[in-house]
Protein backbone atom coordinates (compact mmCIF):
# COMPACT_ATOMS: atom_id res chain seq x y z
CA UNK A 1 0.00 0.00 0.00
CA UNK A 2 1.31 3.51 -1.18
CA UNK A 3 1.00 6.32 1.86
CA UNK A 4 2.80 9.39 2.76
CA UNK A 5 5.23 10.33 5.57
CA UNK A 6 6.87 13.38 6.85
CA UNK A 7 10.15 12.95 7.47
CA UNK A 8 12.78 15.24 9.29
CA UNK A 9 15.76 16.68 6.73
CA UNK A 10 18.87 17.04 9.34
CA UNK A 11 21.96 19.18 8.15
CA UNK A 12 23.59 16.44 6.99
CA UNK A 13 21.00 15.46 4.81
CA UNK A 14 20.07 12.48 6.46
CA UNK A 15 16.61 11.75 6.84
CA UNK A 16 14.93 10.75 10.21
CA UNK A 17 11.23 10.57 12.47
CA UNK A 18 9.59 14.14 13.60
CA UNK A 19 9.14 12.80 17.02
CA UNK A 20 9.70 9.42 18.59
CA UNK A 21 13.27 7.41 18.13
CA UNK A 22 14.41 10.84 16.57
CA UNK A 23 18.44 9.48 16.00
CA UNK A 24 17.07 6.51 13.53
CA UNK A 25 18.24 7.01 10.06
CA UNK A 26 15.55 6.70 7.36
CA UNK A 27 17.36 5.73 4.08
CA UNK A 28 15.49 5.51 0.54
CA UNK A 29 14.58 2.10 -0.18
CA UNK A 30 15.22 0.29 3.00
CA UNK A 31 12.43 -1.69 4.43
CA UNK A 32 12.45 -0.80 8.12
CA UNK A 33 10.27 -3.00 10.73
CA UNK A 34 8.37 -0.90 13.23
CA UNK A 35 9.88 -0.57 16.59
CA UNK A 36 8.23 0.28 20.18
CA UNK A 37 9.61 3.20 21.72
CA UNK A 38 7.46 4.32 24.60
CA UNK A 39 8.50 8.27 24.65
CA UNK A 40 7.46 10.20 28.06
CA UNK A 41 4.86 13.00 27.12
CA UNK A 42 3.61 10.89 23.79
CA UNK A 43 0.76 8.38 23.62
CA UNK A 44 1.68 4.91 23.22
CA UNK A 45 1.10 3.68 19.05
CA UNK A 46 3.49 1.31 18.18
CA UNK A 47 4.38 1.44 14.01
CA UNK A 48 5.49 4.02 11.86
CA UNK A 49 2.69 6.45 11.22
CA UNK A 50 1.94 7.68 7.93
CA UNK A 51 -0.85 9.66 6.50
CA UNK A 52 -3.27 8.85 3.33
CA UNK A 53 -1.88 12.06 1.48
CA UNK A 54 0.67 14.31 1.91
CA UNK A 55 -1.38 16.72 4.37
CA UNK A 56 -1.15 17.43 8.01
CA UNK A 57 -2.34 20.70 8.65
CA UNK A 58 -1.20 20.46 12.34
CA UNK A 59 2.44 19.73 11.66
CA UNK A 60 5.26 22.19 10.34
CA UNK A 61 6.78 21.35 7.21
CA UNK A 62 9.65 23.78 8.19
CA UNK A 63 13.12 21.76 8.15
CA UNK A 64 11.02 18.22 7.00
CA UNK A 65 9.72 17.06 3.60
CA UNK A 66 7.12 15.05 2.47
CA UNK A 67 8.02 11.31 1.19
CA UNK A 68 5.86 8.49 -1.09
CA UNK A 69 6.30 5.18 1.49
CA UNK A 70 5.19 1.61 0.97
CA UNK A 71 3.69 0.46 3.87
CA UNK A 72 2.58 -3.40 5.21
CA UNK A 73 0.48 -4.75 8.06
CA UNK A 74 -1.58 -1.74 8.14
CA UNK A 75 -3.83 -0.20 10.80
CA UNK A 76 -6.25 2.58 9.28
CA UNK A 77 -7.24 5.40 11.44
CA UNK A 78 -10.01 8.15 11.04
CA UNK A 79 -9.07 11.11 12.38
CA UNK A 80 -9.86 15.11 12.06
CA UNK A 81 -9.32 16.64 9.43
CA UNK A 82 -7.29 19.03 10.53
CA UNK A 83 -4.78 16.43 11.53
CA UNK A 84 -4.73 15.47 7.84
CA UNK A 85 -8.15 12.86 8.07
CA UNK A 86 -7.20 9.22 7.30
CA UNK A 87 -3.90 8.03 9.28
CA UNK A 88 -2.44 4.97 9.14
CA UNK A 89 -0.44 2.79 11.39
CA UNK A 90 2.41 0.38 9.65
CA UNK A 91 4.25 -2.75 10.85
CA UNK A 92 6.71 -1.84 8.16
CA UNK A 93 7.47 1.21 5.71
CA UNK A 94 9.93 1.51 2.61
CA UNK A 95 10.24 5.41 1.62
CA UNK A 96 10.35 5.68 -1.74
CA UNK A 97 10.75 9.39 -2.80
CA UNK A 98 10.45 12.84 -2.11
CA UNK A 99 6.72 14.35 -3.22
CA UNK A 100 5.81 17.68 -3.53
CA UNK A 101 2.85 18.71 -0.92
Amino acid sequence: MIAYKLLRVRRDGTLGPLFINRKQRIEVGVRLKAEDHPTKGYAHRPGWHVCQKPHAPHLSTKGRRWYRVRIENVTRHQRPEHQGGVWYTAGAMTALNEVAA
